[in-house]
């Protein structure tokens, strides 16, 4: 399928997991929905606009689960978290739960604001390799304690790219009266979601990454019992403007004058993937993100993270280089084997995470296997 998407024909495309790959149909019509601004753009800021994020909000909410109110269009989740934390009226002494395997930006935004507010950020060290789902839940339980006010967790990891059980989390952080924040950049259009099951407070996923949707394209999902708790990002018209009956929707959703576009663009993702049977692509790309894996194994001598299965891993996998200069491994691997693929520092260790998707194939395996191979040989 690599002739759906723009990407360069003499790259090996490894590194979905980043910023994602818009494919062909998907961004066309994301160009038409910028030309169509042009041919009106009074009647289209003023009153054909809202039904179009109407529809792409009520689509996207069917795609994964939940009320098409709940849900606001943003840019990225980095500005999604900025605008929650803006909001939360967390006191002095009081503490934000989360691990030391997060976003690094998201992180840093934890920082910037805990220093104005006086609260504190646990980045909680889980024990490794992971083993089983109940362990790595008793593991992170031991970072709670009677000062903890919410959880700000990933659903996959960016550093580490493995799924963690979230929907154990946000049960047992209900049941304790804690607020949860799931960071799902990773999980739209990778793996299956569904927002009503496990019932999350806040939400944050991406659509250019997984979903393949247009640059700029992500969303908040915030439940209806704490929505009056957010404060706009940016205040704007309102429902001076905005029909819709949600203040959750007419607060956020219109914030000047900007290309909505990107947002409007996510119903054409989501019908690229039903259009070209997604359920088999994935499955594909799983099985061939494990073998990958097991070789690169074998080959590197290092400890794997976790279980090798479809409960930790889905399309993408991390693995430790045990190497010092990991620049130098990185640039080798673009300028000699034509592998576009992240190589980063990770709690004190050098990190390379894989990913495959549609237009990735067995041979781009055995090229990334290969060249690992070779310079490792040496």
């Amino acid at each position: 399928m690599k002739d759906q998407y723009l990407l360069n024909n003499n790259i090996i495309f490894l590194n979905h997991g980043s910023f994602g790959a818009c494919p062909k149909p998907v961004f066309n019509n994301y160009q038409q929905l910028q030309s169509l601004i042009e041919t009106q753009p009074v009647q289209y800021f003023s009153e054909d606009i809202y039904n179009y994020l109407r529809k792409s909000r009520e689509d996207l909410s069917s795609f994964i689960s939940c009320d098409a109110d709940d849900i606001i269009f943003t840019p990225n989740p980095t500005t999604a978290l900025n605008s929650i934390l803006r909001s939360l009226g967390l006191n002095k002494n009081q503490e934000v739960l989360t691990t030391s395997h997060e976003y690094g930006a998201m992180i840093r935004a934890w920082d910037w604001f805990s220093k104005d507010k006086g609260y504190n950020i646990i980045q909680y060290s889980l024990k490794l390799p992971f083993t089983t789902k109940s362990n790595f839940i008793d593991d992170f339980w031991k970072g709670v304690t009677k000062n903890t006010k919410i959880i700000f967790i990933s659903h996959i990891t960016s550093p580490t790219a493995i799924i963690f059980p979230i929907e154990k989390i946000c049960e047992r952080a209900k049941h304790e009266g804690i607020l949860t924040i799931i960071d799902g950049a990773h999980a739209p259009g990778h793996i299956d979601l569904n927002i009503s099951n496990f019932n999350p407070d806040i939400y944050i996923g991406a659509c250019h990454k997984w979903l393949s949707a247009p640059k700029g394209s992500s969303f908040i999902y915030v439940k209806k019992e704490i929505q009056g708790l957010i404060d706009p990002f940016i205040i704007s018209w309102g429902k001076e403007v905005d029909p819709s009956a949600s203040s959750f929707i007419y607060e956020n959703q219109y914030q000047g004058t900007r290309d909505f576009s990107p947002f409007l663009s996510v119903s054409s993702a989501i019908n690229f993937q039903k259009n070209n049977d997604w359920d088999a692509i994935k499955e594909k790309c799983r099985a061939l993100t494990k073998q990958t894996l097991l070789i690169l194994r074998d080959i590197l001598k290092t400890e794997l993270l976790c279980p090798v299965n479809d409960d930790w891993l889905a399309q993408m996998a991390s693995i430790e280089l045990p190497v010092k200069d990991r620049l130098k491994i990185k640039k080798t691997l673009l300028n000699n084997y034509k592998i576009e693929i992240p190589i980063f520092q990770w709690r004190g260790k050098n990190m390379l995470r894989f990913s495959f998707n549609a237009y990735n194939d067995k041979k781009d395996s055995n090229i990334l296997i290969n060249a690992v191979e070779d310079i490792f040989s040496k």
